[in-house]
């Protein structure tokens, strides 16, 4: 008997919702906006003059567990500086085909060089246009900024840049930086 009910109950669902409007999403014309912490495509940041924060640690490729980011770090020279410090990320490569979205790359990252955007539109026909590459993640220079190599800000220090308090080129270091 019990079983007959059920089965009822399961037809009545059935019978309902067969003269339902259905709800149809009109995207891409009406896109939703997604969540504020919603993880979408990666971004590699810069510092305020424009300077990267990628460091080239490769923390992040050893914290993914798809394998999906590569990263090749190179040492900076004074006349070609990429970020502060010693290191920056000269190769860096993030495959979208194994990415599954966790965070942990950016739970990894020491400098907060890396972070998600709430972009979420990245499929493509073609397999080799979902590996981006270090210039599709930069993120874009700013009002101030300068596209390295340049040199860090003058009298600054690596702990400078590490805890912020680097502002923007100043028109003084942008008259230097154009004479190099």
């Amino acid at each position: 008997m019990a079983k007959l009910f059920d089965a009822a109950a399961g037809f009545g669902v059935t019978f309902a919702a067969m003269f339902r409007k259905p709800v149809t999403e009109e995207y891409p014309e009406h896109k939703q906006p997604t969540a504020p912490r919603y993880h979408g495509r990666h971004q590699l940041n810069r510092y305020a003059d424009g300077l990267e924060k990628c460091i080239g640690c490769e923390l992040c490729a050893w914290a993914c567990p798809a394998d999906a980011i590569f990263v090749g770090g190179a040492d900076n020279t004074e006349e070609q500086r990429f970020s502060p410090g010693e290191r920056y990320g000269s190769v860096y490569q993030i495959n979208y085909l194994r990415c599954i979205g966790c965070g942990l790359c950016i739970e990894a990252c020491p400098t907060r060089a890396l972070t998600m955007t709430n972009e979420y539109e990245i499929a493509d026909d073609n397999r080799s246009d979902l590996i981006f590459d270090k210039d599709d993640l930069l993120a874009p220079l700013l009002a101030g900024m300068q596209p390295p190599p340049h040199a860090m800000a003058e009298g600054a220090t690596d702990e400078d840049y590490y805890r912020g308090s680097v502002a923007a080129a100043t028109p003084k270091d942008r008259e230097v930086r154009s004479d190099s």
